[in-house]
């Protein structure tokens, strides 16, 4: 049997502390170790590697290759190995900033035209309340909520508090990217609920976070938390507390999109999810998840394992093998 895990690195430390270079050491010199060449559940894993700082989405990688070798060793689909009950996942688009409105309509109608269940506009100062007015009007019933990838600052208030007349589902981490404080302060004074994003890189963080009100729903990365095991514990958080989740993803191929499938299917992420098609980014794939994808959902199935093909010629052809460890 082989497991397969992935480490969807950023190029630069632009999101978390993380990149490729950094990710690569970090696994060959700190992770693998603990792993090859020993029987060790993702369990004992993810408890063993707890002295170690951060460095989630190299983490992760590990951890999501042992759990695919569970699912198979235990005769259980994947998702339902991780605790999934929703067997329909719903996707939703990302719409970035573009030269004009005009052009945003265009993209919005296409990915609506696609089946996809709500449109995520991302605003900045300077493009948000007119961009946000123009789809609003011309799509009064989508789902619609903004992204502000931490471009504003509690000073900002005005601004945001504009956006209250558009009945959005959410405004995404419009403070800073580690900050929770502010983002309690901004949520009392604004109708629109706020969605905390690269604030929630932990259950801790997510436990501090919904104490204080900071947020009533959090986007989870299962890459940026770590760990599966952390994003089952937010899950249970989200039900003690009545707080919403919903999947988003890092830059993943379509192997790691298997994961967030499986994060996406616990029983709190009732909202759309950000699975992206590997065919955004890429122009060709090496396995056949999309057989799951139909209209704006995904349909998780029971077959044992992570029940996708991966065409490893396709692998070897796009990547670098190099040995790891002794």
């Amino acid at each position: 049997m082989t497991g397969w895990g992935e480490a969807a690195l950023l190029r630069d430390p632009i999101y978390l502390e993380e990149w490729i270079n950094s990710g690569w050491i970090f696994i060959c010199e700190y992770l693998l170790p603990e792993v090859i060449g020993k029987e060790i559940s993702s369990y004992e894993y993810y408890q063993k590697i707890k002295n170690l700082r951060r460095n989630n989405i190299a983490k992760y990688a590990v951890e999501t290759a042992l759990w695919s070798l569970e699912a198979q060793e235990n005769k259980i689909p994947y998702w339902k190995l991780v605790g999934g009950v929703n067997k329909k996942i719903e996707i939703g688009a990302s719409v970035g900033i573009n030269s004009s409105i005009k052009k945003t309509l265009d993209i919005v109608e296409a990915e609506i035209a696609r089946g996809l269940k709500r449109i995520k506009l991302k605003i900045k100062p300077g493009w948000d309340y007119e961009i946000v007015r123009a789809v609003r009007k011309k799509y009064s019933d989508i789902l619609l909520m903004v992204d502000a990838n931490s471009s504003y600052k509690l000073s900002d208030l005005p601004k945001l508090k504009a956006l209250d007349e558009f009945n959005l589902l959410m405004i995404e981490q419009p403070l800073a990217h580690d900050d929770i404080i502010d983002h309690a302060k901004l949520a009392a004074e604004l109708i629109t609920p706020i969605c905390l994003d690269e604030s929630i890189c932990s259950s801790e963080d997510a436990r501090k976070a919904i104490e204080i009100k900071a947020c009533k729903i959090i986007n989870v990365k299962p890459a940026r938390v770590g760990s599966l095991y952390e994003v089952q514990k937010i899950n249970e958080m989200a039900k003690m507390n009545g707080v919403k989740l919903w999947c988003g993803g890092m830059l993943e191929s379509d192997l790691g999109k298997v994961s967030n499938l499986a994060a996406a299917s616990l029983s709190e992420f009732s909202l759309p999810a950000d699975i992206s098609d590997w065919s955004t980014h890429f122009s060709s794939t090496f396995t056949n998840v999309d057989k799951y994808y139909d209209e704006g959902n995904y349909f998780l199935d029971d077959k044992f394992g992570l029940n996708i093909e991966i065409d490893e010629k396709w692998l070897d052809s796009h990547t670098v093998r190099e040995a790891i460890v002794k």
